[in-house]
C-alpha cells in the first residue's frame, strides 16, 4: 500500500526498503512490471499530455526558452515512444546475475564476481520528462529503486507519470515505494537527495551544466557525472561534400535542443571551398545562425562574427560555431581546449586521419563519418539511457542497464581456513 510521507527522510526511507523488495525479483517478474508500466502509459496517454500543456504553458509564462520547451513537451507520438521504450528496456538480458569473473584457490574456495544492484538510484534532473520513464525503468529492469527529482519547469507532468507507474507497480502486487518522486518537497526535496548518504547509493544529474556541477559538488551521496555537449565535428581536408553537407545538418537541425547535437564544426583549409558554400548556404536555408570566424564569414555574408565564447557554447538552439582550421593537429587543439568530452566526430576518406582522431580526441564517444546524434542509449540499443557520462570512473558514454549495477564476490568453500 501507498504510504503519504511526511518528510524527505521518511519517503526516503521507504524507498531504501522497497529497493530490498525489487531486488529479489526474478528476471520475468521484472519484465512483467515494465510491461504493466508501458501499457499504463499507453492508456493514460490523454491526461499526460494534458498535465504536460500546463507545463508548457507555465514554460512560456516564464519564458524558459525554445530549447527546455522542446525538450519539456509531450505529445501522444512522444507518449508512444516513451512506451515502446520501456517494452524495450522489458525485453533486454537482465544484467543482475552475470558472472564477470570465477576462479578456484588452490585451497579449492570458488569464488565468483557477480553483478548486483545497486540498491537505490537517485537522479535531479530538469524539463526533461522521459527521464521519469527513462530512468525508472532502467531501474526497475536492473533491480534498484528510484527516487527522482524532476523539476518545477515539467512538474505537473512528472506528477502523473510518477503516478501512473506507482500504480502500475501496486496493481502487480510490488511496493509502490520503488519508484518515489521528492518534488514536491522543492530545493529542500533536491538538497536531502544529494546529502542522503546511506539511504541513496548513487546520484546521476540530467542538465544544465549549472545543475551538474551543483550536484558534483554539493553532493555527498556518489555521483555518476553526466556532461554538456560541447560537441564537435571535424571536415578533414578528403571529406566527402556530401556526407560533410548530410552530417552535418543532421547533427544541428535534427533536434537541436539535445546534449549530442553538434555546436562546432571545424573545417579543414584546404577544404574550406569545396565544403563551406553548399554547407552553410544550406545550413541558413535551415534556419540555422552561423557564428564564424573571418574565414568562414568570407564564404557567406550572413555568417555572424563568432566570439571567444562561441567556441564553448552549448547552444542548445539552432546555432552553431564554425571555424576554419589548419590541419588535423589544429582541429585536436582545438577540440581539447573546447570539448566537454561528450561526442566528437570526424568526416573523412583517409583512414590515417581517422584512426589519429580516433586515438587522440578524450570524449566519451568518439565517430568517424557519422552523425553526433548517434550518441544515444536508444541508438546504442540499451532501449533507453540513464545519462551520457562524460567521467571515467565506473561508466563512460551512454549508459543503459550495466551502469546500474554494482559487483560482489561470491565465496562457496567446504571448511577452508587461511594459514
Amino acid at each position: 500500500m501507498t504510504v503519504i510521507a511526511a518528510s524527505v527522510d521518511e519517503r526516503l526511507r521507504l524507498v531504501k526498503d522497497a529497493a530490498r523488495e525489487i531486488g529479489l525479483l526474478d528476471s520475468g517478474r521484472k519484465s512483467v512490471l515494465l510491461h504493466a508500466i508501458s501499457d499504463a502509459l499507453e492508456a493514460s496517454s490523454t491526461e499526460i499530455v494534458a498535465a504536460n500543456a500546463l507545463d508548457l504553458e507555465r514554460g512560456r509564462h516564464d519564458a524558459i526558452g525554445e530549447a527546455l520547451l522542446d525538450r519539456l513537451r509531450l505529445d501522444e507520438k512522444r507518449v508512444s515512444a516513451l512506451a515502446a521504450a520501456v517494452r524495450d528496456v522489458a525485453g533486454l538480458p537482465d544484467p543482475v546475475g552475470r558472472v564477470l569473473d570465477s576462479r578456484t584457490l588452490p585451497n579449492g574456495l570458488s569464488l565468483e564476481k557477480v553483478a548486483v544492484p545497486f540498491g537505490v538510484v537517485g537522479s535531479i534532473y530538469e524539463a526533461r520528462p522521459n527521464v521519469t520513464v527513462d530512468i525508472a525503468s532502467l531501474a526497475l529492469r536492473s533491480g534498484n529503486a528510484v527516487v527522482l527529482r524532476g523539476g518545477s519547469a515539467a512538474q505537473s507532468t512528472n506528477a502523473r507519470l510518477v503516478q501512473i507507474m506507482r500504480d502500475a507497480l501496486a496493481s502487480q502486487g510490488v511496493s509502490p515505494e520503488a519508484i518515489q518522486s521528492v518534488d514536491d518537497f522543492g530545493r529542500d526535496g533536491a538538497k536531502a537527495l544529494m546529502n542522503a548518504r546511506g539511504l541513496v547509493d548513487v546520484l546521476v544529474p540530467r542538465g544544465s551544466a549549472g545543475l551538474i556541477e551543483t550536484v558534483v559538488t554539493e553532493s555527498t551521496v556518489p555521483v555518476i557525472e553526466t556532461g554538456a555537449g560541447v560537441v564537435h565535428i571535424y571536415l578533414d581536408a578528403t571529406a566527402r561534400v556530401d556526407w560533410a553537407h548530410d552530417i552535418v545538418l543532421n547533427a544541428k537541425t535534427q533536434r537541436p535542443s539535445v546534449c549530442n547535437a553538434v555546436e562546432t564544426v571545424l573545417v579543414h583549409r584546404t577544404a574550406a571551398d569545396r565544403l563551406l558554400p553548399e554547407l552553410l548556404a544550406s545550413l541558413d536555408l535551415a534556419g540555422v545562425t552561423v557564428h564564424g570566424d573571418d574565414e568562414t564569414r568570407a564564404h557567406d555574408s550572413r555568417v555572424v562574427p563568432a566570439t571567444d565564447d562561441d567556441w564553448s557554447r552549448e547552444y542548445g538552439t539552432l546555432d552553431l560555431a564554425v571555424r576554419v582550421v589548419d590541419d588535423l593537429d589544429h582541429a585536436l587543439a582545438h577540440i581539447r581546449r573546447y570539448s566537454t568530452h561528450h561526442t566528437e566526430s570526424i568526416i573523412t576518406d583517409d583512414p590515417e586521419a581517422a584512426d589519429r582522431f580516433l586515438a587522440e580526441v578524450d570524449s566519451a564517444v568518439v565517430l568517424v563519418n557519422a552523425s553526433t546524434r548517434f550518441t544515444d542509449g536508444g541508438e546504442f540499443g540499451f532501449g533507453a539511457e540513464v545519462g551520457i557520462s562524460t567521467q571515467k570512473l565506473h561508466a563512460r558514454g551512454p549508459m543503459g542497464l550495466a551502469e546500474l549495477t554494482s559487483t560482489k564476490w561470491l565465496g562457496r568453500g567446504d571448511g577452508q581456513v587461511r594459514a
